[in-house]
């Protein structure tokens, strides 16, 4: 029962996806020009290479910020089933987020341990 529920979830994603795909290149406008392939940023074009090289500290500061954005997100789930499952799980609930809380804050100690939220 469950294979047939989800073949059909996959079969319909597959069909959405190329009916999709087949109406835009039938119905989409066909425009092809040289200024299409060229770079710009912003619209103004560019002066010399576009090849800059960016500093590692910013990209390591966003991908510690959106790890712990996203597991703070799962944060909201448990306190809003808390209360209902509280009375037959109430120290499986809180072991549970003690740990993670735990796995977050050791992060966040090895991160600042290696120097990765100081801005130099």
């Amino acid at each position: 029962m469950y294979y047939t529920l989800f073949i059909t979830v996959i079969l319909t994603a597959v069909v959405l996806v190329v009916g999709a795909y087949v109406i835009a290149k039938l119905v989409g406008p066909r425009s092809y020009n040289p200024v299409k392939g060229e770079p710009f940023e912003c619209g103004i074009p560019t002066r010399g290479s576009s090849w800059m090289p960016a500093h590692v500290g910013y990209y390591l500061f966003a991908v510690l910020f959106l790890m712990f954005d996203v597991e703070t997100v799962f944060l909201y789930p448990w306190a809003t089933v808390f209360n209902s499952l509280s009375a037959n799980y109430g120290g499986a609930m809180l072991f549970s987020i003690f740990f993670f809380m735990l796995v977050l804050v050791l992060g966040l100690a090895y991160a600042w341990r290696k120097g990765a939220l100081e801005w130099k």
